[in-house]
């Protein structure tokens, strides 16, 4: 396993950001307000597309739902605004 990658924000996504999460603890709500989340979580996006090579793997299933239980060990409830995909009742 790997020791991580690293994702660089603007002062501008990091503000807008912290805005959304700060709403969203507040709210429940995963919702985005304004087109600048959206670019914010897209330029993110972007960044993982060119730091990860796991996707590309041919075990990349296996790989993303270990990946899933490692991050929710511990925490068997249903997050806020957790919807799962009925169509995929093994994912987490």
């Amino acid at each position: 396993m790997s020791n991580g990658i690293n994702i660089n924000l603007s002062d501008d996504e990091a503000l807008v950001l912290f805005e959304f999460f700060a709403r969203f603890h507040e709210t429940n709500l995963f919702r985005m307000q304004n087109n600048a989340e959206f670019v914010a979580f897209m330029r993110i996006s972007g960044q993982l597309d060119k730091a990860l090579v796991a996707p590309f793997q041919p075990t990349y299933q296996e790989q993303i739902e270990e990946a899933r239980t490692r991050l929710t060990e511990g925490h068997y409830e249903l997050a806020p605004g957790v919807e799962p995909d009925a169509s995929n009742e093994n994912r987490t």
